[in-house]
């Protein structure tokens, strides 16, 4: 395996936007990209997007289709960092807590997870019932990492393209890869704008970090 490897499961939730985001991301990057999208994914896109099926597709290395669970990733031998469901539904989220996949996404997460491999979910529900927690739980109990794409005030985001680098830059982070979209706070590498009026509690006025 010359090049690192990263599978990317797109789901039904809301937030299509972010698996989107991150092939981009892996690709700027050089990680090979191994891409599944769900049928409820295509429906999402279809709603919250103007992209097609192709337009998505060819920002991946590799595309295979959510039913198809001969692909190479549905095996343990399948060398790679981990995998990324971004966005990652309730119902992916379920499948992949009590081992009951039903196509590509869930079994490639499950491989993920036997082979102790990083296991990324960016849960997107709220608010969230009991079984949600569970099956949170669950899947940390595993090894695997739930990562709600929450935003990073602090950054003073200027738009929701920021808002989505940022969470994904954090992401990337747990895979020990840096896309330098993630605001680090108070690091000297940032530009840092004072916010106003806000005094900090030494008297100092506080300081809000906002990517390059």
């Amino acid at each position: 395996m010359n090049r690192q490897r990263l599978v990317v499961g797109i789901s039904g939730a809301s937030g299509f936007i972010y698996g989107v985001r991150l092939l981009q991301l892996l690709a700027e990057l050089d990680i090979e990209s191994h891409l599944v999208i769900s049928r409820a994914a295509l429906l999402t896109m279809a709603h919250e997007t103007d992209y097609k099926l192709a337009d998505v597709t060819a920002l991946a290395s590799h595309y295979h289709r959510a039913d198809d669970v001969a692909a190479g990733i549905a095996s343990g031998s399948f060398r790679c960092l981990g995998m990324v469901v971004a966005p990652c539904s309730m119902r992916t989220l379920a499948e992949i807590a009590t081992g009951t996949s039903s196509g590509l996404i869930g079994r490639a997460a499950d491989v993920t997870l036997k082979e102790r491999r990083t296991l990324v979910l960016m849960a997107r529900e709220t608010p969230l019932t009991l079984a949600h927690l569970r099956n949170m739980t669950a899947v940390t109990e595993m090894g695997g990492i739930i990562a709600p794409p929450v935003p990073a005030f602090y950054a003073r985001p200027q738009d929701l393209a920021q808002m989505v680098d940022h969470s994904l830059g954090r992401v990337l982070d747990l895979f020990g890869l840096d896309a330098g979209t993630a605001t680090r706070w108070r690091e000297p590498s940032v530009t840092q704008i004072p916010c106003g009026s806000q005094p900090a509690g030494d008297g100092d006025r506080s300081v809000a970090i906002v990517a390059e």
